[in-house]
């Protein structure tokens, strides 16, 4: 009887330990689960020394194989002679950037109504891949310019896509999905786009196919179909037409 008793406890204690390691099994996906880590900036530095400001926006571009990246854009504004000073590596698109941040200081000019004679501004460029499209970020360049320039803070969950013009117009871009997908990973809320380019419109193949008899006839049709960005991707976007447009969801009493 005793034996019978003990037998029977020690078969308890045996599904008791193999439930503790089922549900163990179970529960270590979830410990171990790391939630993917989504990399913001505000402003880096703010009044460095009296006479110099440093700031950060995200630029948005398309890598080599068609993908949204991040590139990190430092402007720095200090007192100096007017100079513009870039610093730049490993990026495929230096000389489009260059004319971009060339347009971007005589855009600032304009909207601060006076010359930039004493101050020298310097850009720095990070980025961990080999991207295309210089010209995209015009935009987001002519903001951070007159974001240092005016000592003002950059709200950190916007971002823009666009090429810039003298009269500070803003272009159409390409790669609008991609760099929505990018800006919204890295914890971006508002993206801001080109006049026309929150909606872009794709082609779908359909197959419509009538059976006869013993033969079947298929028909392949090409339809338009609307794509959304925000809803396309899961991301705040609006329309911009020019930088003063873009600076009300930049800066606060734009």
């Amino acid at each position: 009887m005793r034996r019978r008793k003990e037998k029977r406890n020690y078969a308890i204690l045996a599904i008791c330990i193999i439930f503790l390691n089922i549900a163990i099994i179970s529960i270590l996906p979830f410990i171990f689960k790391q939630e993917k880590k989504v990399e913001t900036f505000k402003i880096y530095y703010k009044n460095i020394t009296s006479n110099t400001t440093k700031v950060f926006i995200p630029l948005l571009a398309v890598d080599e194989n068609g993908n949204g990246k991040i590139v990190k854009l430092f402007v720095e504004a200090k007192k100096g002679k007017g100079s513009i000073l870039v610093n730049i590596e490993n990026i495929l698109f230096w000389i489009d950037t260059q004319e971009s941040i060339r347009t971007a200081k005589e855009v600032a000019e304009k909207i601060l109504n006076r010359k930039i004679n004493d101050t020298d501004l310097i850009y720095e460029i990070e980025s961990e891949a080999k991207v295309v499209g210089g010209p995209s970020a015009g935009a987001a360049i002519t903001i951070a310019t007159i974001a240092a320039l005016t000592n003002k803070t950059l709200n950190p969950y916007v971002a823009i896509t666009g090429t810039i013009d003298e009269n500070g117009n803003i272009g159409e871009v390409g790669g609008i999905i991609e760099k929505a997908k990018a800006a919204k990973d890295f914890g971006i809320k508002i993206l801001l786009v080109p006049k026309g380019q929150s909606i872009y419109y794709t082609t779908e193949q359909k197959r419509e196919c009538k059976k006869f008899e013993y033969v079947e006839y298929c028909i392949i049709r090409n339809e338009l179909k609307k794509v959304e960005v925000e809803k396309e991707v899961g991301i705040k976007v609006y329309e911009v037409k020019n930088i003063r447009d873009a600076m009300k969801f930049f800066f606060e009493n734009a």
